[in-house]
């Protein structure tokens, strides 16, 4: 069964269809003509079993002719030709709690196929599949996406609108934001179906722009002569890398 992910993450109450065996009307699921009944297996004598003899050993084996039931169909019923059982389609409503994903399995007790000779029905299993969305990233209960902003509003911080599942809310990017600086929305992620709730963690993208008017470009260069940078490599125990292996790790 496939959901959307907004599906997923609120719940939904949804119909499905499902081809199943179920027990005959005609005949009760007894296989046997209305009317008639069963007769002794001749082949086992009613035992469900017979024997074979190799050399010195003797085997034991289900009867072929009565399945191991001992008792044989006089008279098939028409309706099922002597199997007990219709296929037919039946219409289940199935609510699916918020916060599932994919794998997870749905237990309809009573909706499987009934047992032979009037047996007691089995149970349906429903395995559940969640598609992608377009921008958040689902780990467990917790969601991730990424929101670009500007060089100036980086450096000079501002309040931009990030998107949640209930709504856009502001989220204030500081002064001296670093490409990549990860925020956390507490509780603004998924529902856990065993309780609680998931957080929003929202990595920071800064934009450098591809092209540059002349006037940009001016402002740019006098903004460089200002801000010196030592173009060294950073070494791999520092924290940026630190950073980088616990969000992609």
């Amino acid at each position: 069964m496939t959901l959307t992910f907004e599906e997923a993450a609120t719940g939904v109450s949804t119909k499905i269809h499902v081809s199943r065996r179920e027990a005959c009307e005609a005949c009760h699921g007894t296989g046997a003509k209305s009317g008639t009944g069963m007769s002794t297996c001749k082949t086992c004598g009613g035992r469900g079993q017979v024997s074979y003899s190799q050399g010195f050993f003797s085997i034991t084996r289900t009867c072929p002719a009565c399945q191991g039931v001992g008792q044989v169909i006089r008279d098939a019923c028409a309706a099922c030709r002597g199997q007990g059982r219709i296929e037919r389609e039946r219409t289940l409503e199935v609510g699916v709690p918020a916060g599932v994903d994919s794998g997870t399995r749905l237990r309809m007790a009573g909706h499987g196929e009934p047992g032979t000779n009037g047996g007691q029905a089995g149970d349906l299993y429903i395995f559940l599949e969640v598609k992608d969305h377009a921008f958040f990233e689902r780990r467990g209960a917790d969601l991730y996406c990424t929101i670009p902003v500007s060089l100036s509003q980086a450096t000079l911080g501002t309040t931009i609108k990030v998107p949640t599942l209930s709504g856009e809310e502001d989220l204030e990017i500081p002064e001296g934001t670093q490409s990549g600086q990860i925020f956390r929305k507490k509780s603004k992620g998924l529902p856990n179906p065993h309780g609680g709730r998931g957080d929003l963690y929202v990595s920071v993208r800064v934009e450098i722009p591809a092209k540059v008017t002349r006037e940009q470009r001016r402002l740019l260069e006098q903004l460089g002569q200002t801000m010196k940078v030592e173009n060294k490599p950073i070494e791999r125990s520092s924290n940026f890398f630190d950073k980088v292996k616990d969000i992609f790790g």
